[in-house]
């Protein structure tokens, strides 16, 4: 890592690496998707720590935390709405937790053909011992953010995934090809 002459944090080959890929001379946006994509993976490789010596993947966590939240059980596709991933995604991982006996299927009292999920006791328990660990850690990636800090980086992340859902949504809505 280096310091710019405005005294922030970039990554010296990134930058040069990027240059072949920029378009003119701003390589800001590509610099910028560069270092998120890279502090995704060092939270994440610290969360799938602590998730894989437990047994469950990050995906897994997730549709885990969900249910813990939910005041009754939801469906595969409001599972999967909420994780922003395919239903045939989340039925593997329903079928993870399921097996590892942290969530259940039952059975809709609507309809007869569809299969809801809900926590169990044990997926509360997991959840429960997960908690300190992870508090910790992510105490630790992020020493040194003053709680301002926190929560302009959570707004500057959650823009970029609005600003993504527009365009993903402009592109469905006129069947375009990719940007």
């Amino acid at each position: 890592m280096a310091r710019d002459e405005d005294g922030l944090l970039y990554d010296p080959g990134v930058r040069q690496s990027m240059q072949v890929l920029a378009t003119g001379s701003d390589v800001g946006s590509l610099e910028a998707a560069a270092a998120l994509r890279s502090a995704w993976q060092a939270v994440d490789r610290l969360r799938s720590k602590g998730t894989g010596a437990r047994g469950l993947s990050t995906g897994a966590l997730d549709v885990l935390g969900r249910l813990a939240v939910s005041d009754h059980d939801l469906s595969i596709g409001d599972l999967a709405r909420a994780c922003g991933v395919s239903s045939r995604n989340v039925t593997g991982l329903v079928d993870t937790l399921a097996g590892n006996g942290l969530a259940e299927r039952v059975p809709d009292r609507q309809d007869r053909r569809a299969v809801r999920v809900a926590i169990t006791s044990a997926g509360h328990e997991w959840l429960e011992s997960f908690r300190q660990p992870t508090g910790r850690a992510m105490s630790a990636i992020f020493a040194g953010f003053t709680p301002d800090e926190l929560a302009q980086l959570r707004h500057l992340c959650l823009r970029v995934v609005d600003n993504q859902r527009g365009i993903q949504q402009y592109l469905d809505d006129t069947s375009r090809p990719a940007l």
